[in-house]
């Protein structure tokens, strides 16, 4: 999985998200030239596209959903403290043409942190979804092993943050916990993960999130940083997490795995290689 997938292609000219907090809308209004290109910094967690991560493996995409304020449109945008320069409608088009070229894939969209929706515009972005994907949505009663999906033809797993929209689409899924450890050191990530391992794994999907956070102390104190060159720093330690799981019903296994900046240090590629643990490889 890639955290935060859109932010690939952030807006250098975006305001800032409105569920930010007003220190940062007040910093960014009285500074732009300073603040802007901090948060910018801080914001970018992929560098792929979405096709590119698809190519690359990924098969669980993290969007962070919005409605920019003040918008008169029915645009909705991605967002991680300013939008992209994309809608959420070009995306879903985007990832159909990859599966229709790729008929026995399938991919986990989650539909997270939704920014400024209404139910009017919850409506629209489900009949959108609805529209583009068709026949190949997973209803929520099927059990979704890769055999039956493909007899059915089905490709797209749609988590929904929305309960209200769950009691009326069967093609979306509930939320898909998400462990974030909300951490700046790579030590006390992989402590709170082993944390939330003992407590056992969640009955269905469950994500292990393997991304750093940054906060205000974190980034006074490294003024020339970025969020690239802090996941870059912590990656061989967390390659040596990933590789000590195990994926499976047990309690403390492991279900998806997303993280920042997925195309560096064979991530995607350890990640996999996790299934030959219960799946030895066929040799033909």
């Amino acid at each position: 999985g890639s955290h935060d997938t859109m932010t690939y292609c952030l807006d250098k000219s975006s305001a800032v998200s409105g569920n930010e907090s007003k220190l940062v809308k007040f910093l960014n209004k009285c500074l732009p030239c300073i603040v802007h290109p901090i948060i910018m910094k801080w914001s970018i967690t992929q560098v792929l596209t979405v096709t590119e991560q698809l190519e690359a493996g990924v098969r669980y995409l993290d969007f962070r959903i919005a409605h920019k304020a003040n918008d008169p449109s029915m645009n909705l945008y991605f967002v991680h403290m300013v939008y992209t320069t994309v809608t959420v409608q070009d995306i879903l088009w985007e990832i159909l043409r990859w599966l229709e070229t790729h008929p026995h894939e399938v991919v986990i969209i989650a539909c997270r942190n939704f920014d400024g929706l209404n139910k009017r515009l919850h409506n629209h972005l489900v009949a959108c979804i609805k529209e583009i994907f068709q026949c190949k949505l997973c209803p929520r009663y099927v059990v979704p092993t890769l055999r039956t999906m493909w007899h059915l033809g089905h490709q797209v797993i749609v988590s929904y943050e929305e309960e209200g929209q769950l009691d009326k689409h069967c093609e979306l899924w509930p939320p898909i916990p998400y462990w974030w450890g909300n951490k700046t050191s790579t030590r006390a990530l992989i402590r709170y993960l082993e944390r939330m391992k003992r407590m056992g794994r969640p009955g269905k999907f469950f994500v292990a999130g393997i991304n750093l956070t940054e906060n205000l102390r974190y980034i006074l104190v490294h003024p020339f940083g970025s969020l690239k060159k802090m996941t870059l720093q912590s990656l061989p330690c967390l390659k040596i997490w990933i590789k000590q799981q195990y994926p499976g019903p047990k309690k403390k296994s492991i279900n998806i795995i997303a993280g920042d900046f997925i195309g560096n240090n064979d991530f995607v590629k350890d990640v996999i290689e996790l299934n030959t643990k219960i799946n030895p490889p066929l040799h033909c």
